[in-house]
C-alpha cells in the first residue's frame, strides 16, 4: 500500500519536472534561433552599408577623374559631389 501512495506521488512530480525541463529547453532553442536571425540581419545591414560606401567612393573617384581630365568644371564637380553625398 505504501508503494502505491509513493509512486502515486512521485510519478506526477517526475512528469512535472520533465515538462518544466523540456519547456525551458524549447524556450532556449527558440531564443538562440532568434539571436541568429538578428545577427544575420545585422551582418546584411553591415554588408549593404560597406557596399554603399564602396560605390560612393567609386563614383567620387570617377567625378574626380572627370575634373582632372577637364570634362567637368569645378562648379559641376561640386554639384555632382553634393548630389552624391546627399543621397
Amino acid at each position: 500500500m505504501e508503494k502505491i501512495i509513493f509512486f502515486g506521488l512521485v510519478i506526477p512530480i517526475f512528469a512535472f519536472v520533465l515538462y518544466l525541463g523540456g519547456n525551458a529547453i524549447m524556450k532556449g532553442m527558440s531564443a538562440k534561433n532568434a539571436n541568429k536571425e538578428n545577427e544575420n540581419l545585422e551582418n546584411n545591414e553591415n554588408e549593404n552599408f560597406s557596399e554603399k560606401n564602396k560605390n560612393l567612393s567609386e563614383e567620387l573617384d570617377k567625378l574626380n577623374n572627370l575634373l582632372k581630365d577637364g570634362a567637368l568644371t569645378q562648379e559641376e564637380f561640386e554639384k555632382a559631389k553634393k548630389k552624391l553625398l546627399d543621397n
